[in-house]
C-alpha cells in the first residue's frame, strides 16, 4: 500500500503542481483583498475537488461515452491556459479570466477567478484528470488500493490549499511593483507550460505520426 500511496502522491503533486499554481494565484489576484483572495482560494480548491472526485468514481466512463480523449482536454485546457499567460504578460484582460453576469454579480463586481480558471483548468486540469483516471484504472478491482489513491488526491488538494492561503504572505514581502514583475515572468512560464500541453496533446492524439 505505501508503494500505491508514494505513486499516487508523486503522480498528483506534479500533475496539480501546488507551488506553480501558489505563484501563478498571487499574479492573477494582485488587486483583490486579502479576504477575497482567500474566499477565491478555498473556492477553487473545493470545486476542483469536486471536478477531480467525479472523475475517480465516473472519468474512464465518461470520456469514453463522449467520445472525448485525454489528447483532446490537453490540447482544449492548453489553448485556455495560453490565453491567460498572455492576459499575465500584458497586464490585461481579454476574457481570458472574466467571469459571467452571475459570477461577477456574486463577486460584487469584483474578478472572480475561482471556478475558471483555478479550480480548472489549472488545480482540476488535463494533467490532474488524466492521472486519475489511470492511477484509478491501475488499481481497477483493489478497493483498499483505490482509497489510497483517493487519500493520495485529498492530500495533494489539502498542500494546494495552504499554499494558495500563504500567498498573500508573498505580496505582503514583495508589493504590488514586485509582484507585477513576478506576474509577468510566471506569464511567460505558464505560456511555455500551455504550449507545451497542447503539444502533448497533438503528439497523444498522433496527428504529427500522420
Amino acid at each position: 500500500m505505501s508503494e500505491t500511496f508514494i505513486l499516487a502522491f508523486t503522480t498528483f503533486f506534479v500533475a496539480i503542481a501546488p507551488l506553480d499554481i501558489a505563484a501563478i494565484f498571487t499574479g492573477l489576484t494582485l488587486t483583490e483583498t486579502p479576504r477575497f483572495r482567500r474566499t477565491m482560494a478555498i473556492r477553487g480548491v473545493m470545486v476542483s475537488t469536486v471536478i477531480l472526485m467525479v472523475f475517480v468514481l465516473i472519468g474512464e466512463f465518461m470520456l469514453t461515452s463522449l467520445g472525448i480523449s485525454l489528447a483532446a482536454l490537453k490540447i482544449s485546457g492548453g489553448i485556455l491556459l495560453l490565453l491567460i499567460a498572455i492576459d499575465m504578460v500584458f497586464v490585461r484582460s481579454s476574457g481570458g479570466t472574466s467571469t459571467t453576469d452571475e459570477e461577477s454579480h456574486e463577486a460584487i463586481e469584483r474578478q472572480d477567478i475561482s471556478v475558471f480558471p483555478l479550480a480548472t483548468p489549472l488545480i482540476a486540469g488535463p494533467g490532474a484528470m488524466g492521472a486519475v483516471i489511470l492511477l484509478m484504472a491501475n488499481t481497477a478491482g483493489h478497493v483498499v488500493s483505490q482509497m489510497v489513491v483517493v487519500l493520495a488526491l485529498l492530500m495533494v488538494l489539502l498542500i494546494t490549499l495552504i499554499l494558495l492561503l500563504l500567498a498573500n504572505r508573498v505580496q505582503e514581502l514583495f508589493g504590488v511593483i514586485g509582484l507585477s514583475v513576478i506576474g509577468r515572468v510566471f506569464g511567460v512560464i505558464l505560456a511555455a507550460l500551455a504550449v507545451q500541453f497542447v503539444l502533448d496533446g497533438i503528439v497523444q492524439s498522433g496527428v504529427l505520426s500522420r
